[in-house]
């Protein structure tokens, strides 16, 4: 007799009814039983926020005698069902097998040499559902506070891409700097770069409408990127890496908006003095400097002993 294979990824916080109604079902036709969950290449997630070693327990609790083997998921169907058919050949290597899915499956995707069977659904529960419901409810245990840490804990480190804008006028002897009363100080309109953004020059457009209102600009000029300091993540392993743009500013009038309390524009003459007086943001700071350096006179910028360089 064939040995089963159930191909699934399992991720909810309990086996549900459709998933031991699967299990049930494929053990009552087979003698032995394997259980393949697919590891994301995302370590914690919306879509796969379980690593591998909670489900497998989740698994062993309920089912002891049942294998259950990781398979990392692949950049495409054809290397991974290789790896599928290498990994169940590798580890039982006297065995033939019957690969088992349900909804969603694997099925569709597979193109190895084991015999496929598809099982129709069971019930109206399923794991998206539950990591949505799950998702907004906080509980007061011990275990549930533990479960936080250890997710956290075994995340990588992130890297938050953001991006800040100058915008100028007047053949660039103006800049328009954002006044944000929670720190008190000028800088740079700009934010976080969004998932549905396609490009960091569609962030800064974006953020450019959102904190400053309907205003005209010529294109984005990549000016450079740097991480930040940013006050929020001092204490952080994660950190924030700015994309920093310019853009020449046509018409329309800047209006204060989002985070920002006020919008001014400056003389480019200005900002050395305000970094002396302390009135730049100090993590945009070295962000001035370059673009001191870059497109005016270092000499003619000098200004109670300070340099650009």
């Amino acid at each position: 007799m064939k040995t089963a294979v159930i191909i699934a990824r399992f991720q909810s916080p309990y086996l549900h009814d459709g998933h031991t109604t699967l299990i049930e079902k494929v053990k009552s036709a087979h003698s032995k039983l394997v259980i393949i969950l697919g590891v994301a290449p995302v370590c914690g997630s919306r879509r796969n926020p379980l690593d591998y070693h909670s489900r497998e327990k989740m698994i062993k609790s309920i089912y002891p005698d049942i294998v259950v083997l990781p398979l990392r998921d692949q950049p495409n169907d054809q290397n991974w069902s290789e790896l599928l058919d290498e990994l169940l050949s590798t580890t039982f290597p006297t065995e033939q097998f019957l690969l088992y899915g349900s909804r969603d499956s694997f099925i569709p995707y597979y193109s190895g040499r084991f015999e496929t069977i598809e099982l129709p659904e069971h019930g109206k529960i399923n794991a998206t559902e539950l990591r949505g419901e799950y998702g907004d409810r906080a509980l007061c245990s011990e275990d549930f506070r533990a479960g936080i840490i250890y997710a956290y804990h075994n995340q990588y480190p992130k890297t938050y891409a953001t991006v800040d804008i100058a915008i100028f006028r007047n053949n660039k002897t103006e800049i328009l700097l954002g006044w944000k009363a929670s720190e008190k100080k000028w800088c740079f309109v700009g934010g976080f770069s969004d998932p549905s953004d396609d490009s960091f020059e569609e962030t800064a457009k974006r953020e450019l409408q959102e904190e400053c209102g309907q205003i005209e600009v010529g294109p984005m000029k990549y000016e450079t990127s740097s991480k930040i300091n940013d006050w929020r993540y001092k204490n952080e392993t994660d950190k924030i890496i700015t994309t920093l743009f310019s853009c020449d500013y046509m018409f329309g009038k800047p209006v204060p908006q989002d985070d920002i309390d006020r919008l001014k524009w400056f003389s480019i003459s200005d900002i050395p003095q305000m970094i002396i007086s302390n009135e730049i943001s100090k993590e945009h700071e070295h962000l001035f400097k370059l673009l001191l350096n870059k497109y005016f006179q270092v000499e003619t910028l000098k200004l109670n002993g300070y340099e650009t360089k």
